[in-house]
């Protein structure tokens, strides 16, 4: 019988195996490689009993290129009150791609420190429909941050968001003893210190682990059929079966479409339905990658 453990880190062809507690460097099997497998952190393995070797890589719910982990369960999708003006568009996406992933997108408000509560009611009356759990944050205070943590205590969580929302200083928070250089990292150039750093799985004080490196900050859904995106908005889904289209209805063009009467009522986000008409326009142009 082998023992299970998950991946936490991989160095020069050797892996770092959680199980029961404890860390263990592994090898992997040599026909791993011959399959075009490569095992990567978040991955459920089993390793021998009789020595330490992985055997089996267990199927992977899902995969993510940048960090380069599998296994996510939460994506939190940082913004800021100020400093950068939250992008919602890539906000909207993020959550999309969660759900494409069968990943749980949550969304995380920093610097509440900075903006005064009318301006972050907004925030959550816009996400309201969105059936995604939003948090309220400071880093720089720390309000919030354990009932963050608590949240995500049963998975794994990746950040995501623009560059300067606070993505390593919330990693940080999570996990005090880490840290990570802040405002070291260039999204856009995909360089820097932090960057060229192993992805590593860390353990937090509630439980949960968090990967050790921001996410990404551009996302392209240009795999996404244009039929297929309204299906990722739960505030839709509320409403389709009163659509006297069907689920053929792309909520634009079609008279008398229920989604477009919920808007103008106000029931459905004007803000985030008119940004599913943008993302819905690029997917049919195709190749359009939003930065």
């Amino acid at each position: 019988m082998g023992r299970d453990g998950i991946i936490v880190k991989g160095i020069g062809g050797f892996y770092y195996v959680l199980i029961n507690g404890e860390i263990v460097e592994c090898r992997a099997r040599g026909r791993f490689r011959k399959d075009g497998i490569i095992p990567m952190v978040g991955d459920r393995v089993v390793v021998a009993s009789d020595n330490d070797v992985i055997e089996e890589i267990l199927p992977r719910k899902n995969r993510l290129i940048r960090p380069s982990v599998a296994n996510i369960d939460y994506i939190g999708i940082v913004i800021a009150t100020k400093s950068p003006i939250p992008d919602y568009m890539l906000v909207d996406k993020l959550m999309v791609y969660a759900r494409m992933q069968d990943i749980k997108p949550i969304l995380i408000i920093n610097k509440i420190d900075l903006a005064d509560n009318e301006y972050i009611d907004e925030i959550m009356e816009m996400y309201a429909g969105a059936k995604c759990p939003i948090f309220q944050i400071s880093c720089k205070t720390y309000e919030g941050i354990d009932e963050l943590a608590r949240a995500f205590s049963d998975g794994i969580i990746s950040l995501a968001g623009q560059s300067g929302v606070g993505k390593s200083s919330l990693i940080n928070a999570l996990h005090p003893s880490l840290k990570l250089e802040v405002g070291d990292i260039s999204d856009k150039l995909g360089r820097g210190r932090h960057t060229t750093r192993y992805v590593e799985l860390l353990s937090l004080p509630y439980g949960g682990m968090v990967v050790d490196t921001p996410g990404f900050s551009s996302i392209s859904l240009s795999q996404i059929a244009p039929t297929d995106l309204k299906s990722y908005y739960p505030e839709f889904e509320e409403y389709q079966y009163e659509c006297k289209f069907g689920s053929g209805c792309m909520h634009r063009d079609e008279p008398e479409c229920c989604i477009k009467e919920k808007v103008k009522e106000g029931h459905i986000s004007k803000d985030r339905y008119d940004r599913y008409i943008k993302i819905l326009e690029e997917l049919e142009e195709r190749g359009v990658e939003y930065r």
